[in-house]
């Protein structure tokens, strides 16, 4: 894939694959209203698209599986596979771009050279760095011997998906290939985490639309997150949340508290601790998300999920909620609760009813 000697802007590239300017127009205001912006950031993001030429971008693949680029091109939005991903001028990627060998690590080194200090490169998968790093070799080097040389000249680091945030299932107990994640490795360079197993295409997507209509990365959190999609738990929005608050909880899979859709928590859900978006934007086109489909969360995007206990055992705690008995007894609490409050609400009617009575 040559780099070519003048860039098209995003706009062109958009217009020369068949769309139209309503479909554009569209498209910003999908990115915008996924990223948690203003009306008035979408023509800012229209502007800056249409002016823009394509960013160069390299993505890496090391310790992974490829979830995060199966999730990014199945986006529900057509343009995010067609322009963000194949028209970003993906200069680099193992797994889409079309060759391969000494010609593709030569795209690479073309794009490295003519553009230093320009491109982004976005990570994919956890570096390992047992064994002197030959668990992970790519045309004949290591995962972190081609890691740094690519990240030398780059403009800003992506880290997509858990494996390459927090090291995943490869960095699990008792991690025999030294499984690292990025933000580990590099100190020098402005970098972006987006955890997930993987995470959500239309999150992906933002974070580049960012990039390129602000010139900067997204706000970030403690955690180099981007807060428009991880500033709050699964638990926050998540639709079972009253049937936690009321103390009515799943105790099986297979159960009659299974079929009402009661609360997964104390079969493994992991959503008060989890801060992503699935509960808002969701997967498969918007249509659910895993506990939508009858099973609680993983935890993926946070860090040490696989060793974070058993996937089926509830949190020995919830913050903000205390001990996990808290999840036992507040429904008592809350019932308790209710029937103080209806026997206050009896005594204060009554009260008033003898007071009319005597006024008559």
């Amino acid at each position: 894939m040559a780099v070519t000697s003048k860039r098209e802007t995003y706009l062109e590239s958009i217009l020369k694959m068949g769309y139209t300017r309503r479909d554009f127009m569209k498209f910003a205001t999908y990115m915008a209203a996924y990223m948690g912006l203003e009306n008035s950031a979408v023509g800012q993001i229209a502007h800056a698209l249409e002016k823009t030429p394509r960013l160069p971008v390299i993505w890496e693949h090391y310790q992974e599986c490829t979830c995060c680029s199966e999730s990014f091109i199945r986006s529900d939005h057509p343009i995010v596979a067609d322009i963000i991903l194949d028209k970003i001028s993906l200069d680099y990627t193992e797994t889409l771009m079309a060759a391969a060998g000494e010609q593709a690590e030569a795209a690479k080194h073309e794009t490295m050279k003519k553009y230093h200090g320009e491109y982004i490169l976005c990570v994919e998968g956890s570096i390992p760095l047992g064994d002197d790093g030959n668990y992970c070799c790519i045309a004949g080097k290591t995962a972190i011997q081609q890691f740094k040389e690519a990240a030398e000249g780059a403009k800003a680091i992506i880290a997509w998906g858990s494996c390459a945030s927090n090291g995943c299932v490869q960095s699990a107990k008792p991690n025999p290939t030294d499984a690292t994640p990025i933000h580990k490795l590099v100190s020098d360079k402005p970098l972006i985490r987006v955890p997930g197993c993987p995470p959500i295409g239309e999150v992906m997507a933002g974070v580049i639309v960012h990039v390129v209509a602000f010139g900067r990365l997204p706000e970030l959190d403690g955690a180099k997150r981007p807060k428009a999609f991880y500033a709050k738990r699964v638990h926050d929005s998540c639709y079972r949340r009253a049937y936690y608050d009321a103390g009515l909880f799943v105790e099986s899979f297979d159960d009659e508290n299974a079929k009402k859709g009661y609360c997964l928590y104390k079969v493994g859900c992991k959503g008060p601790m989890t801060y992503n978006a699935c509960g808002t934007i969701k997967w498969n086109n918007g249509v659910s998300y895993p506990i939508q489909s009858g099973h609680g969360c993983f935890g993926c995007s946070e860090d040490n999920f696989w060793d974070n206990g058993p996937i089926y055992e509830r949190l020995t705690a919830i913050p903000g909620f205390g001990i996990e008995h808290t999840a036992d007894s507040i429904g008592k609490a809350v019932t308790g609760a209710v029937a103080v409050g209806v026997a206050a609400h009896a005594v204060a009617s009554t009260i008033k009813n003898k007071l009319k009575k005597s006024e008559n």
